[in-house]
């Protein structure tokens, strides 16, 4: 009945289009068609199609919509507006898969030279630092 879920393949095709500074900009992601993001843009896609129809008048004392700002309505329909954030987030991703860079970022991560695992390394010598110097005061203190 729909033609975005493709059978065979379990993938849904998600566009979505942003307002940044300006430009539009078209975001395309694929999840799994399973998923609730999927689910949700294919109830939205069927409203869309449903509703597209209906709006048409089919007998000529129905009153329609009138003028310029009917047709303003439905031509310059707002769009999301995008944040710097997002759209930095957006084109990185948009780097690391021209790049083929993915999965070396990810290994690299993993290992011992990680962001993470560095914060983990300093906090642990932070925390020795603080139970020598305990140490050394409580020595003091007994005498």
């Amino acid at each position: 009945k729909l033609q975005e879920k493709p059978k065979d393949s379990g993938k849904v095709t998600i566009t979505k289009t942003f307002d940044f500074a300006g430009e539009e900009i078209k975001v395309t992601k694929e999840v799994d068609s399973n998923s609730k993001e999927a689910k949700s843009f294919l109830k939205q896609q069927e409203k869309l199609q449903s509703a597209a129809p209906a709006s048409l008048p089919t007998v000529s004392g129905v009153k329609r919509p009138s003028g310029m700002s009917s047709l303003l309505g439905k031509i310059g329909a707002k769009k999301q507006k995008m944040s710097t954030l997002e759209k930095s987030k957006l084109d990185w991703e948009n780097f690391k898969e021209e790049e083929g860079i993915v999965e070396e970022l990810a290994i690299h991560n993993r290992g011992k030279d990680g962001y993470i695992e560095r914060k983990a390394f300093l906090e642990r010598v932070d925390h020795r630092q603080f139970e020598i110097e305990r140490d050394i005061r409580l020595s003091r203190m007994k005498p």
